[in-house]
């Protein structure tokens, strides 16, 4: 199904520009708002009600003011949250029998980036169907209901309290963190409130940096998307873990008390492996991006892997089709659908937690002989709509590529879906091996696409 305005991960883009504007927003709240009251047959004299939470960029605001008013004018109830984690939208959604929530974020990118993202009445990402429901009607003109038919707009007051209850509750009840102290990244993004205070209330001694937004300074050198503020947080504090969140605290990276840092493929790693001990683990998804090494321990441990394509949403559809409840990507965002129904960093990071409480030892011995592999990533100019999987040279090359790795690693061709770039990447057990073969593949992409 063709898309209009919505990406993987909602509708995003440079705040002032089309379609992140004032006038798009209010008309995606008003499309979105008519396309709830199609959905849903409310009990007479109710409306349906929607939740919208943000994160802290400063056009958090005027954007949420524009969905307000959307959706007002359609006719739907708004409850507002303020800063908030976008699993935290999910799980007040679910919690509080709204049709839909709706986050103001654009995740990880910088603070003059913004977007809006969906999730259903289940606290999971929109269906196609609804998707493109709302995309036809946001270019239709606005009918604003009847005066007497205006949604009402309510402020929660105890939502960050709500949300901190229900992260502890997915941490095992005869587990604590006591004695460990643990240094809190919160990208100076929505969970700088929770965070801190969640593991703080399981016992945990708490250090927190990236935690006091401007507004401009979200995602700004820290958070999971820049580990390094917290790896030198961590040896300087002498504490025993890092956990680094970003903007909107749906990815996590760790780092131990020698400053390593741990990825998304090595922490679903470390809960899978935990959970493996005492039930029967189905399977586990990751991504086209998911370091081949997971897989080949997951082999080990007799456990089905599966790749979908980049993006949490498409890992969520293919553990539902399989009815499987763990899977992630290697850039943080880990599903652990027996505790929540979206990528959530302080739930996944709880999980780590509670398997280093009940295996002992740290987050290296947790992940027994699972080694990554070495990865080259190159990111190669081509003009968009760039035929790649036509040109012969190309297809040549890649055949070629995957040859002499055989069996010990893997090769990757992948339109970025939103720069006009062609992702070439490579990985094995030999990391000059891998450099070579990406470089020798990238250099023939860069011919033929001139």
């Amino acid at each position: 199904m063709s898309r209009k305005y919505f990406g993987t991960d909602g509708v995003r883009g440079r705040v002032g520009q089309s379609p992140i504007t004032p006038d798009f927003v209010m008309r995606l709240g008003y499309s979105a708002g008519k396309a709830l009251l199609g959905q849903h047959t409310m009990p007479a004299g109710e409306r349906p009600a929607v939740l919208i939470g943000k994160d802290t960029r400063l056009s958090g605001y005027m954007l949420e003011s524009a969905l307000e008013a959307g959706f007002s004018a359609a006719g739907v109830e708004v409850f507002l949250v303020g800063p908030l984690p976008t699993p935290a939208v999910a799980y007040l959604t679910r919690a509080l029998r709204l049709q839909a929530g709706i986050v103001i974020s654009a995740s990880h990118n910088p603070y003059y980036d913004n977007g809006i993202k969906f999730f259903s009445a289940q606290g999971t990402k929109l269906p196609d169907h609804v998707e493109h429901a709302i995309e036809e009607g946001i270019d239709q003109p606005m009918q604003c209901a009847a005066p007497a038919d205006l949604g009402r707009v309510r402020r929660i007051e105890d939502a960050r309290g709500r949300y901190i209850e229900f992260c502890k509750s997915t941490f095992p009840n005869d587990l604590d963190l006591r004695g460990l102290k643990i240094v809190i990244d919160c990208a100076h993004g929505a969970a700088y409130q929770i965070a801190p205070s969640v593991f703080h209330e399981l016992g945990a001694d708490v250090v927190t940096i990236g935690a006091q937004p401007n507004g401009l300074n979200i995602n700004d050198g820290v958070g999971a998307t820049a580990p390094k503020a917290l790896c030198e947080a961590v040896l300087a504090n002498r504490a025993d873990l890092g956990i680094a969140l970003d903007g909107d605290a749906d990815r996590l990276q760790m780092v131990d008390a020698e400053g390593n840092l741990y990825d998304g493929d090595q922490l679903l790693f470390a809960i899978v492996r935990s959970r493996a001990r005492t039930t029967k683990v189905k399977g586990v998804v990751g991504t086209l991006m998911t370091n081949l090494a997971l897989e080949h321990a997951l082999e080990k441990i007799d456990i089905p892997f599966a790749r979908a394509a980049v993006g949490d949403r498409y890992v969520v559809e293919m553990l539902n089709e399989k009815g499987w409840l763990y899977g992630g990507e290697n850039s943080g965002h880990i599903l652990a659908m027996d505790r929540h129904t979206t990528g959530d960093g302080i739930v996944a990071a709880l999980q780590v937690l509670a398997a280093l409480r009940e295996a002992g030892g740290d987050l290296k011995g947790l992940l027994g002989e699972l080694a990554l592999y070495p990865q080259k990533l190159i990111n190669v100019p081509v003009a968009r709509g760039f035929p790649w999987k036509d040109h012969p040279a190309i297809a040549s090359a890649l055949v070629q590529a995957e040859v002499s790795l055989a069996e010990r690693g893997r090769v990757l061709l992948r339109a970025s879906g939103t720069e006009p770039l062609l992702r070439v990447m490579v990985e094995g057990e030999d990391a000059v091996e891998v450099a070579n073969a990406a470089e020798k593949l990238a250099g023939i992409v860069r011919e033929a696409a001139q």
